[in-house]
């Protein structure tokens, strides 16, 4: 099995806070002075992963000369282990909060599936550079427009057992990506997981896309017509861009063959209108 976090390139690593959030920073390479103002990338995780799940990706913005920060939320990776079965969705919020402020200035929030949604939550009361969602939970109000087929089921574990991987090969998938997966995997939050799913008793988070001000980029993995609107109607939402991948899927945008495809499009994204780390964003 080959293990993508053994290929990152030299970086800084370090514990942050009470709750000891492993964070690791990378310096990007041959930085021209033009581009000295450019704010970090703040990489956030999704539910059951941590900052490995990002190990494809970080080489390529290193290379283009952005600052790097990937951060694990407590409890997850290299994070001091606490009690799982009282952690909440809020809690997760005040961690990436608490990164924000290592950065010193407003960061670039780049979301996974629950780091999506967090990072929406946060933009619209904390000032960031942009905001990028990479196959995020969707929204409340996106849901109200383009509901799943089906509902979801709460869970009344104490905490989610992490996703058990057993197919050798996935369309975009191959058999050593979803072994990586394997080794890393971790349990979740049940109190955190059950505040963003859609069930009956659960509508899932609600975003005022009218307090992010930001520039948005919305990367969504697409098997169907209606996972297609989601994403359109994510950006509609957000007043942002929309780059729909087809014949992808949720984790292998991340760590499939064809992750390429996303980071292509976030740094076309960067370089087309590049956000300046003098930018604060407004909020009302």
């Amino acid at each position: 099995m080959k293990d993508y976090t053994k290929d990152l390139p030299d970086h800084m690593e370090k514990y942050v806070g009470v709750n000891d959030l492993f964070l690791e920073v990378f310096e990007g390479k041959n930085l021209k002075d033009a581009a000295s103002n450019r704010p970090p990338l703040l990489f956030v995780h999704g539910a059951f992963t941590g900052s490995w799940m990002w190990s494809k990706y970080i080489s390529h913005f290193v290379g283009e000369g952005w600052k790097c920060y990937v951060m694990n939320m407590r409890s997850h990776y290299k994070s001091r282990a606490l009690d799982m079965t009282v952690i909440t969705f809020e809690d997760y919020l005040e961690d990436i909060k608490e990164i924000i402020a290592e950065c010193g200035v407003p960061p670039i929030l780049i979301g996974f599936s629950m780091g999506g949604i967090l990072s929406q939550k946060l933009a619209e009361t904390v000032p960031i550079a942009g905001l990028v969602l990479i196959d995020s939970v969707i929204s409340r109000e996106v849901h109200e427009e383009v509901p799943y087929p089906e509902l979801g089921q709460m869970t009344t574990d104490l905490v989610v057992p992490a996703p058990v991987r057993d197919e050798q090969i996935s369309i975009d998938e191959s058999a050593e990506d979803i072994e990586f997966q394997r080794k890393y995997l971790a349990m979740e939050s049940s109190k955190a997981f059950n505040a963003f799913i859609f069930t009956a008793e659960s509508k899932g988070i609600s975003i005022n896309s009218g307090s992010i001000t930001c520039p948005c980029l919305v990367i969504k993995a697409v098997n169907s017509e209606n996972d297609d609107r989601q994403g359109r109607v994510a950006a509609e939402h957000l007043r942002g861009e929309y780059k729909g991948l087809w014949n992808t899927t949720h984790t292998g945008v991340l760590i499939g063959q064809r992750y390429r495809e996303s980071v292509e499009t976030i740094l076309d994204w960067l370089k087309k209108s590049p956000p300046s780390s003098s930018r604060k964003g407004d909020h009302v």
